[in-house]
């Protein structure tokens, strides 16, 4: 396995986890905050809009390529 295949496989597989990783941060933050169900949402909406804008940037730079 050359370093490009290696490159492959391992992007997703890291960057799967990161975002899974970031979204149990987010849990935490408003369990810790005692945010509720209003401050949760948003703390997801406006925090998972950052991970949302990374995945479209990915699918359209497939697409447009």
């Amino acid at each position: 396995m050359d370093e490009q295949q290696f490159q492959q496989i391992a992007l997703p597989i890291g960057l799967g986890f990161l975002i899974g990783y970031m979204g149990f941060i987010m849990w935490k933050l408003a369990q810790d905050s005692k945010a509720g169900r209003y401050g949760t949402f948003i703390i997801f909406l406006v925090l998972g809009l950052g991970i949302f804008s990374f995945i479209i940037k990915q699918v359209l730079k497939l697409v447009l390529i």
